[in-house]
């Protein structure tokens, strides 16, 4: 859908023909298996129409890869299939002054306590290698992502959109959910023809997983509270079975069925209680503490497998 090409401002203008480009980038390798390139994928916002997607992704090269002495070439691509996205393709090498390619790293030797030369028994002396730029340096990924995610979130902001990006998985974010798997765009397309996919079973039957998931850990947090709190009442005499007997009441069911609900719920409260040898609050308190870290790793192993 669209292609620049985006140079530092010390780059020779014939660099902006993606020909003479990408044949310099070649020209400047003497390995035969030597990389010539860095390609970055991004996702676009489907809400940002055409041309506020082609301005957010020339910013972020800009500011992000080019500021840095890269040369970028960019592409938009969009099959209409709800997957807009862009190809970045980057330089490796820096750009001199005279418009000639750097080196991607350099010799140094290492030095004795005195400052000296190591000399190793050949007679050359002992050296390693230093990139010459931080560009390879592994945490530049969490630097791109992160620096994406802050503007696309800033375009949306303006665009008055509530939508928001994150470049943090889900373990990170503190979002206790299994990820869904990349659908591809076969598969997308197979969905909106009617056409079920072994993809799409997956992500719905995760779904459904993550929704129980959320249901399971916010009535163990509620019960969790509620103990704590009641376990701190040293004045309260009552045995756990009448407190919480007590608490049930408190909703006083009126249908039939929501007292055939109550019933059964006593009825499964006294198996938990005796089943669980809990005769006290503490006692309550600590065993929903321990299921509560049960839960944490049960998610953990769920997440394992689901990776």
């Amino acid at each position: 859908m669209y292609s620049e090409i985006l140079l530092p401002a010390h780059a020779p203008p014939s660099l902006s023909n993606r020909s003479t480009l990408w044949n310099s980038v070649e020209k400047a390798e003497k390995s035969r298996n030597a990389q010539l390139a860095r390609e970055i994928e991004i996702a676009l916002p489907m809400e940002l129409d055409r041309q506020e997607q082609i301005h957010l992704v020339r910013a972020y090269v800009r500011d992000t890869f080019v500021a840095s002495g890269m040369c970028a070439d960019f592409s938009i691509h969009d099959k209409g299939d709800g997957n807009p996205h862009a190809h970045i393709m980057l330089t490796l090498r820096p750009l001199k002054e005279n418009g000639e390619w750097g080196a991607k790293c350099r010799k140094e030797y290492d030095l004795d306590g005195r400052g000296r030369r190591i000399r190793l028994p050949g007679g050359g002396f002992k050296s390693h290698r230093v990139n010459t730029t931080d560009w390879n340096d592994p945490g530049k990924a969490e630097v791109w992502r992160k620096q994406w995610a802050r503007y696309a979130n800033a375009m949306l902001y303006h665009k008055g959109l509530p939508q928001r990006i994150d470049h943090r998985s889900y373990a990170r974010q503190g979002i206790q959910k299994v990820p869904t798997v990349h659908m591809g765009v076969a598969a997308t397309q197979m969905e909106h023809r009617g056409l079920p996919t072994e993809k799409s079973a997956v992500n719905r039957e995760i779904a459904a997983q993550n929704k129980l998931l959320k249901e399971i850990k916010a009535r163990i947090t509620r019960l969790y509270n509620w103990t704590k709190e009641q376990a701190a009442k040293p004045e309260e005499k009552r045995s756990v079975w009448e407190q919480l007997q007590a608490a049930q009441a408190a909703a006083k069911p009126i249908t039939r069925y929501g007292k055939m609900k109550a019933l059964k719920e006593s009825a499964a409260l006294f198996n938990f209680l005796q089943g669980n040898g809990i005769s006290s609050m503490p006692e309550l308190y600590a065993k929903v503490t321990t299921m509560q870290t049960q839960y944490y790793t049960l998610r953990g192993e769920i997440a394992e497998v689901g990776r």
